[in-house]
C-alpha cells in the first residue's frame, strides 16, 4: 500500500484512511497469528524457523509503519481542515470589523 501526502480533507478520504487502517490492523493480526503458528511448527529446522521469524517480523514492522503513516495523514488532514476553518472565520470577522470601523469614523458635523 502506498501512502501519499494529501491536503484533501473530504469525508470520503477520511473514511478511506480509516478503512485502510482497519485493513492494515487485520493484516497485522494475521501476521501475528502466523508468527505464533511458526513457533509451534515442528516440521521446520531451527534455521528455517529463524529466517521465517525474521521475515514475518519485518513484515509486521512494515505494516506498523504504514498504519502510523496513515494515522499521521489523518491527523494532518484534520489539522488542515481546522486551520482552513479558523482562517475562514478570521476573514469573516475581519470583514465585519472593517465595515463597522468605517462607520465609526464618520462624524456628524452640525453648524
Amino acid at each position: 500500500m502506498q501512502v501519499t501526502n494529501s491536503t484533501t480533507t473530504s469525508s470520503s478520504s477520511s473514511t478511506s484512511s480509516a478503512s485502510g487502517v482497519a485493513a492494515l490492523q487485520k493484516e497485522l493480526k494475521d501476521l501475528s497469528q502466523e508468527l505464533k503458528d511458526l513457533a509451534t511448527n515442528s516440521s521446520l529446522s531451527a534455521q528455517a524457523k529463524e529466517q521465517e521469524t525474521q521475515l514475518i517480523q519485518a513484515e509486521i514492522a512494515a505494516v506498523q509503519a504504514q498504519i502510523e503513516a496513515l494515522q499521521n495523514a489523518q491527523q494532518q488532514a484534520q489539522l488542515n481542515k481546522a486551520m482552513q476553518a479558523a482562517n475562514s472565520s478570521a476573514k469573516a470577522q475581519g470583514n465585519t470589523k472593517s465595515k463597522s470601523s468605517a462607520k465609526s469614523n464618520l462624524v456628524d458635523v452640525f453648524a
